[in-house]
């Protein structure tokens, strides 16, 4: 599998800042959560979805044996090593060190990413220390599936 333009990534994914915050929509301009912002670039970079997203907890802090958003991650784009996540790599982060990773982002530089946050919407921010300690997978859009 290749991986998808960088640039490419990264230019889908600020067309979606602003969009206001709404739990697991997917709609630009009107709405979106995390998971809803890396769908939308991935229909925009790679094409139609290849399965619908089953409703799933806003609860950050949730445990459990399985890494779903990961696995669900792993079926369609291309894991790469956190010291090898660059600019256009989709981000998921594990809020708290006992839970399962449950936010994610798209790393546009080395030290800023787009994001879907309550309350702020899509925005792009500084990677800073708290965020960066928290990545746990990255992986890379492919071109195409």
């Amino acid at each position: 599998m290749k991986p998808a333009d960088s640039d490419r990534v990264i230019a889908a994914a600020r067309s979606w800042l602003g969009t206001p915050y709404h739990d697991q929509a997917s709609l630009r301009g009107v709405g979106c959560d995390c998971l809803g912002l890396a769908r939308g670039v991935w229909r925009e970079v790679v094409g139609p979805e290849p399965f619908p997203i089953p409703p799933y907890s806003r609860d950050w802090g949730e445990t459990g044996p399985r890494e779903v958003l990961a696995n669900g991650a792993r079926r369609m784009m291309i894991e790469v090593p956190l010291t090898e996540a660059g600019p256009g790599a989709l981000v998921l982060f594990r809020m708290d060190s006992r839970a399962i990773a449950k936010h994610v982002g798209i790393l546009t530089g080395p030290a800023t990413f787009i994001h879907a946050y309550e309350r702020l919407g899509v925005i792009e921010e500084p990677l800073t220390q708290p965020w960066r300690r928290r990545i746990a997978f990255a992986f890379l859009f492919p071109s195409e599936v």
